[in-house]
């Protein structure tokens, strides 16, 4: 079995990236991410959000809480219009599908690893347990 120094598996991790970066998923999360960009009124919504934001933080330090609330309702009020402009949905659904991928290969690789670990173990992988394990395991009925 061949030994990876940490530098050769990072510069690994690097290429995949890299390849990552290149898939039709990202390209599409990068063109949703740019209409937002270029959308007016979806950067002015966010304008007044993120001050709206910090006015309601300033007024739960001071214990205001009618003035709070007030601020919080026109927060979700501003939130939820901006969650309805299609360009904004479009982009929330590229985030989610770019996560399900991200989360996708690092399960996989977390799995390989550890099949690959209790295999060169002669462990067990259908138990989940390595050679070692398995090994120093005490019988588990009648014997004394």
């Amino acid at each position: 079995m061949t030994q990876y120094t940490r530098k050769q598996v990072l510069d690994e991790a690097k290429k995949l990236a890299s390849m990552l970066a290149n898939t039709e998923e990202i390209e599409q999360f990068k063109q949703a991410e740019a209409k937002i960009n270029e959308s007016e009124k979806v950067q002015s919504l966010i304008t007044k959000i993120k001050a709206l934001q910090k006015q309601a933080v300033n007024l739960q330090a001071y214990e205001k809480t009618e003035a709070l609330e007030k601020v919080e309702k026109e927060l979700d009020r501003m939130q939820n219009e901006l969650d309805a402009i299609p360009v904004v949905e479009e982009f929330k659904d590229t985030q989610v599908v770019v996560n399900d991928v991200l989360q996708l290969i690092t399960g996989t690789i977390a799995r390989s690893v550890t099949k690959d670990i209790i295999e060169s173990t002669g462990g067990d992988v259908l138990a989940g347990e390595t050679g070692s394990k398995l090994k120093n395991k005490k019988p588990t009925c009648c014997q004394s």
